[in-house]
């Protein structure tokens, strides 16, 4: 197979909180179809592990997604390693609490706005500042958001919140940043992961009935619409929050 017949072949990605679940199967997607990628995480040892598994075009570094100090070693390394950055997928988010906001303790709140927004916005401005957008294929950003921000979750309600404003973000850098980045969302139901696993544990049945496809979704499922949107298919496609979630929200469903 050629270069030309390899969707990203040539480019470089991004991908924050990629060790495992979501953000490896990203990292593994755009791989496949051609991309070098840099995966971060909070700690290195299930990174080292998940780049053995991406072979040679993948690199990793280690630190917490919200401090300035690894988003700088972040883009040396990438610098370095690849010299050029084309694709940046915003997938490291936190949910440390659970239960109603009336009872959420505040320092708990600012960590999870810190890291789910602040920290996507950051990581936006520091890949332009990078050259993001600067190359012929000009540039993607893709957010993961969730459904949670479209509807009331309980229990889970400030993580919806802080992802309502990853979806209001990515509107509104979709047009700052254009026509040279693009920047787009998708939106999750309850997936898979070690991340999500208190949502359906031990009522994984139950939990999937609501949803009209008649499972819970896979990581799989999030990376397939990632990589649609990273690649030139989605050309003319840039502001949109694509929710991935089994038809949950139309069912009127809540995460």
């Amino acid at each position: 197979m050629s270069d030309a017949d390899v969707l990203l072949a040539g480019r470089t990605a991004l991908v924050t909180g990629a060790s495992r679940g979501i953000g490896l199967a990203i990292a593994q997607r755009l791989v496949a179809d051609g991309a070098s990628v840099c995966v971060t995480a909070r700690r290195s040892e299930p990174l080292e592990e998940a780049v053995a598994g991406l072979g040679g075009r993948a690199i990793w570094v280690a630190g917490s997604a919200d401090d300035p100090e690894h988003r700088r070693e972040v883009f040396e390394r990438i610098t370095a390693e690849f010299g050029r950055l084309d694709i940046l997928v915003n997938n490291a988010g936190i949910n440390p609490v659970y239960g109603p906001l009336v009872d959420l303790d505040l320092d708990a709140a600012r960590k999870i706005l810190e890291v789910n927004v602040i920290g996507t916005l950051a990581w936006t401005q520091e890949s332009v500042r990078a050259g993001l957008g600067s190359q012929v294929t000009g540039g993607v950003v893709v957010n993961l958001s969730s459904v949670t921000g479209e509807v009331s979750s309980p229990g889970i309600g400030w993580y919806g919140v802080s992802k309502a404003a990853v979806s209001h973000l990515t509107r509104t850098l979709s047009v700052e940043l254009a026509p040279r980045i693009r920047v787009n969302a998708v939106a999750p139901a309850v997936v898979k992961t070690r991340f999500a696993r208190a949502l359906y544990e031990g009522r994984e049945e139950e939990v999937a009935s609501a949803y009209p496809m008649g499972r819970l979704g896979a990581p799989e499922d999030v990376a397939d619409a990632v990589a649609y949107l990273c690649s030139d298919g989605s050309a003319w496609i840039t502001g949109q929050v694509l929710n991935v979630d089994g038809g949950l929200l139309n069912a009127g469903g809540t995460a």
